[in-house]
C-alpha cells in the first residue's frame, strides 16, 4: 500500500471535528469519540486511499487529465505544487461558477489572457494609452490568477480532486450535474454521498492534505509512466510495421509492371495465331 496506518497516524489524518459538528452519514468511517471529539478509521482511510489511487492511476494512464481543487489556506501550497508536478490542472484561489458547467465560456475567459500575451510580444500594446495599459495588465494579472492554472485544460477534466468536499460544495455539485467522478478528503462534519471516491480523514491539517495528496499522485505518476512506455511500444511496433510492408508507389509500381507484361503477352499470341489463320484460309 502506498500508505500506512503510521504515516496517517503520524499526520493526523485521524482527527475529526467535534460531535455536535458531525454529519451522520460518515458514522461508517467513525473509530470511537474521544473528549467530544470523533476519531477516524485509519485502517478504512488507507483502504480508500488505495482505491482512490488505483482509480486516478488508470484516469492518467489512459491520458486523461484531473483537476486538483483545494481553495482552503492549508491546501493551497501543496496542491499546486505536486499539481505542477505530474502537468495535473488546479485550482486554489476562487472555484468561478460555472467553471464546469459553462465551461465554454471559462475557455473564452483563457483565449483573452492568451490574446493579451500576443499584444505584449508583438508590439500592439506599445500603441495604447498609459490608462489602457494599467486596465489590460490589471485585467492579465486577475485572469492568470484564477485560470493560469487551468490555461492547458482544453476539455472537461475527467475527474475531480477536492480537499475539502463542504468548502467546494459548488465545484462537486458541477461535477456530479455533468457526471464527472469526484475523488474527496471527507471530513466528519461533510457529507460523503455526492463524492464516488471517498477518502476518510482530517481536512484541516496541512500534513494529513500532504500525506494523501502524495500517495494519490505517486499513483498519477505512476499512470504517466506506464502510459510513456505503452505509446513508446506502439510507436515502435507501428515504425516495424511499415518497415516491413511495401511503400505504395512501390506496390503501384510493380502492378503497372505485371499489367504491362500481360499485354505485352496477350499482344505475341495474337501476333502468333494471325498467320495460322490466314494460311488455314
Amino acid at each position: 500500500m502506498r500508505t500506512n496506518f503510521d504515516q496517517l497516524l503520524e499526520a493526523g489524518c485521524h482527527f475529526g471535528h467535534l460531535k455536535r459538528k458531525w454529519n451522520p452519514a460518515m458514522a461508517p468511517y467513525i473509530y470511537m469519540e474521544r473528549n467530544g471529539i470523533h476519531i477516524i478509521d485509519l485502517n478504512k482511510t488507507a483502504i480508500k486511499i488505495e482505491e482512490a489511487a488505483e482509480a486516478l492511476k488508470n484516469i492518467a494512464r489512459s491520458g486523461r487529465k484531473i483537476l486538483f481543487v483545494s481553495t482552503k489556506k492549508q491546501g493551497q501550497e501543496i496542491i499546486a505544487a505536486k499539481a505542477q508536478e505530474i502537468g495535473m490542472p488546479y485550482i486554489t484561489e476562487r472555484w468561478a461558477g460555472g467553471m464546469l458547467t459553462n465551461f465554454p465560456t471559462i475557455r473564452k475567459a483563457v483565449k483573452k489572457m492568451s490574446q493579451i500575451d500576443k499584444m505584449m510580444t508583438d508590439g500592439t500594446f506599445d500603441n495604447v494609452s498609459k490608462r489602457e495599459k494599467l486596465q489590460i495588465t490589471r485585467q492579465r494579472e486577475k485572469l492568470e490568477k484564477n485560470l493560469g492554472s487551468i490555461v492547458d485544460l482544453t476539455r472537461l477534466p475527467s475527474a475531480l480532486f477536492v480537499v475539502d468536499v463542504m468548502k467546494e460544495h459548488i465545484a462537486v455539485a458541477e461535477a456530479n450535474r455533468l457526471g464527472i467522478p469526484v475523488f474527496g478528503i471527507v471530513d466528519t462534519n461533510s457529507d460523503p454521498n455526492p463524492i464516488d471516491f471517498v477518502i476518510p480523514a482530517n481536512d484541516d491539517a496541512s500534513k494529513s492534505i500532504e500525506v494523501i495528496v502524495n500517495a494519490v499522485c505517486d499513483a498519477i505518476k505512476e499512470g504517466l509512466e506506464e502510459r510513456k512506455v505503452e505509446k513508446a511500444d506502439e510507436d515502435a511496433a507501428a515504425a516495424q510495421a511499415n518497415a516491413e510492408a511495401p511503400a505504395p508507389r512501390e506496390r503501384r509500381t510493380r502492378v503497372r509492371k505485371a499489367s504491362k507484361s500481360e499485354e505485352a503477352e496477350k499482344v505475341a499470341e495474337a501476333k502468333a495465331e494471325a498467320p495460322a489463320e490466314d494460311a488455314a484460309e
